[in-house]
Formats: structure tokens, sequence, C-alpha cells
């Protein structure tokens, strides 16, 4: 908090079939390590801090998503974090990421978006978000996908719609959101109307955004943004694909 030293380290690590670490699988490894002399952490914490929403950082100053973003990102492309860290004596991350051989795969751009299963008018999904130019696009999207969308800058006005309207499906909410209610707030108060609600936590790290502790609750999902329109409407076929048979076994 006074300030210190950061140390930021790269190396070739597990060639000529040496040990990499305990508990990592032998092969060969491209190591990030950053250190830093700061207070370090007790045992307790340095178990969590991989868990989304966890963080020490008093409320409206931190989001509890960073290092579970970093972890997510590591482990889904093949690598391994590990953490040394001891009170007053600073923090050791070592990121494992695994060694590629050969040419770069380049992505042309030419990919065509994902569409969402065609959705019945009837599903609702209602998205809140301070920033009007994303709100807009978002909610074109879902129409264009068959959606029925609803719209709100803020939890005061989102809370009014859901009150109103019985048969929300989907909420898409915005983490910092303006007002004194965070979008976790928002999505705890939202599941007290509708328990069966599906919820995704979008966020741009906001500089005031107030998540509370806490593991995510079935049905509550993230996202971070900015993010491609393909991987928002992949998002949405894995929360509404049961919504949606669910209403074809209906019909």
């Amino acid at each position: 908090p006074d300030g210190g030293r950061l140390m930021i380290g790269t190396s070739n690590t597990g060639s000529c079939g040496m040990p990499v670490a305990p508990d990592i699988p032998p092969g060969e490894y491209v190591l990030l390590s950053v250190t830093d002399t700061g207070t370090g952490m007790t045992p307790e914490v340095a178990a969590r801090v991989f868990d989304p929403f966890f963080t020490t950082k008093p409320l409206g100053q931190g989001t509890g998503l960073g290092l579970s973003m970093i972890y997510g990102f590591v482990t889904q492309s093949g690598g391994h974090i590990r953490i040394a860290s001891q009170p007053g004596r600073g923090t050791t991350v070592s990121l494992y990421l695994p060694k590629h051989d050969g040419a770069a795969v380049l992505d042309d751009g030419t990919r065509e978006i994902a569409e969402p299963l065609p959705a019945p008018a009837a599903l609702k999904v209602l998205v809140v978000d301070d920033e009007a130019d994303l709100r807009d696009v978002l909610v074109e999207m879902l129409r264009e996908w068959g959606y029925a969308p609803l719209e709100a800058a803020d939890g005061a006005e989102a809370l009014r719609l859901m009150t109103s309207t019985a048969d929300i499906d989907l909420l898409v909410t915005d983490v910092g959101l303006p007002g004194g209610m965070s979008g976790r707030q928002l999505a705890d108060a939202a599941r007290m109307l509708h328990p069966d609600l599906q919820v995704l936590l979008i966020t741009g790290y906001a500089e005031n955004s107030a998540v509370r502790n806490g593991e995510l609750a079935p049905g509550m999902e993230v996202m971070t943004k900015p993010f491609a329109m393909e991987a928002f409407a992949g998002k949405l076929r894995s929360m509404t694909d049961g919504v949606h048979r669910a209403m074809q076994r209906r019909a």
C-alpha cells in the first residue's frame, strides 16, 4: 500500500525432461513470474484468491474477478498457475504456459457469428447497463435473434420492470451500475422476485463497481467486456437452451 518493488521475470522451463514444479505435468513451458514486496497473504487467503468475487478490498474497490479470470485463461490454455506468499514478505505468482513450437495460426477474421437457437418471442431478456451504446447493441442483437428484450439503465429501473413483468427469463446486467446498487446486488434482489431467473453478469471493471464477496450462485455466469458478439451468442445459447427446451415441451 505504501509502495515497493515489483519484479517480472520470464524463462523457459522443463527442457531436457527436467521437472518443472511439484504437481505440474512434465513438458516445456514458458514461465512468467510476478513478485512483489507487498503485505503478503495468509494461507487461508491464498487458498481463495482464484475464487470468483473473493476480494479482501473494501466494498466498491475491487470486484474479485481479476485473478479468477487469469486462472481461467491459464488453465484453458493448458497451463498452470501457482502462488507463493507469506504475510509481511510479499507474493510471487508463477504462470506456466505450454511452449508452442511451429508457426502461429492466424485468424483471418472471416468466421461467422454463432447465433443462439431461435428463441420464442415469449422469452424475455432484461439488459441493464448505464452505457447506452452497449445496451442498444445488445438489445438490437437480442431482438434479431428472436428474443423479447427489455432494458434499464440502473438497478432501480430494472427492479421496477421486474416487479411489473412476471415472466423475465434472463437478466444481463453490468456489475458496476450507478445509483448505489451493483449488478451483483441487483441479481440477488431479482432472484427474490424470480427464483429461477438466469443471470449473466458483465463487467468492464468500472471504477465504482461493487460486488460483495461470495461464490456465483447456480444459474449465474460472468462475461468481461469488451466481448465479441460471437462470445455473447454462445453464452446466451448455453444459458437459455434449457428454457427453450422446456417451452418446446410445453408447446
